[in-house]
């Protein structure tokens, strides 16, 4: 899908993918589970991924040469913050268990750099070889997320903004990228969403509406998604932040 921030042409899209199953909540029947990337073959991988606009090269998608038990044994560091299988307990840190590959390695790399500072994440991955980075890519991504709530007062609000968006603000559908059921989108490099931290997911928001998501001499070309982000978080109210962060908490 082409990065315009064209409201129309967005939520376009998003009305195709409402003939989807639809969202889960909490409260709602599971969503069915998709197929573990261990049983799908290499072969059906996308198309090799170029560098990123901010210089950071992803020579080669994680699918390549990445290997999931060689990355349950490289993460037992990570599961410090991360939990076990990359669910993680503490609000503040993300859940990795079922995000796509191709967007962790694209991350970690940003953490190598340092176009992505983080404390505590900058000094760890600049430890990790690309072959790491592979390796705890497509092991995270085999990983099943367990299940969270979302907040009764605001998941009602955030389930609108994600599926139609906010015409009023020219804020599009969140579903038109990261799906009817929040685990985004591989080719695209669009993360997963579902049973995300609400806490880190509102984070996260407001770091893209300051401009303090990435680093660098240009950090809006960091990633190769982060101008939409930068561009959409900032028309985004508190509130819509909020709620929106709830919802996707208590996805499946």
């Amino acid at each position: 899908m082409p990065h315009s921030l064209n409201w129309m042409g967005l939520t376009a899209v998003a009305g195709t993918l409402l003939c989807a199953a639809p969202l889960s909540l909490a409260q709602a029947p599971a969503a069915a589970s998709a197929s573990s990337p261990a049983e799908a073959p290499l072969a059906a991988a996308p198309a090799a991924q170029s560098a990123a606009p901010g210089g950071v090269a992803t020579p080669e998608l994680p699918f390549t040469h990445g290997k999931i038990p060689d990355g349950a044994t490289k993460s037992a560091v990570c599961s410090a913050c991360h939990g076990p299988n990359g669910n993680s307990v503490n609000p503040d840190w993300p859940r990795l268990a079922g995000q796509s590959a191709v967007y962790i390695a694209e991350q970690l790399r940003l953490f190598r750099s340092g176009l992505r500072a983080n404390p505590v994440m900058q000094p760890l991955a600049a430890t990790l070889s690309d072959q790491d980075i592979n390796d705890l890519a497509v092991y995270y991504e085999a990983q099943t997320p367990t299940g969270l709530e979302a907040d009764p007062s605001y998941w009602q609000g955030g389930q609108a903004l994600y599926v139609r968006g906010d015409r009023a603000r020219e804020v599009p559908a969140c579903i038109a990228c990261h799906g009817p059921v929040g685990r985004g989108n591989l080719a695209a490099g669009y993360p997963a969403l579902r049973a995300q931290q609400s806490v880190y997911v509102v984070k996260q928001l407001n770091d893209y509406a300051s401009g303090a998501r990435y680093a660098g001499p240009n950090p809006l070309q960091a990633s190769r998604n982060g101008t939409m982000m930068f561009t959409v978080a900032k028309r985004l109210t508190p509130e819509q932040i909020r709620d929106v962060a709830s919802y996707v908490q208590g996805m499946r």
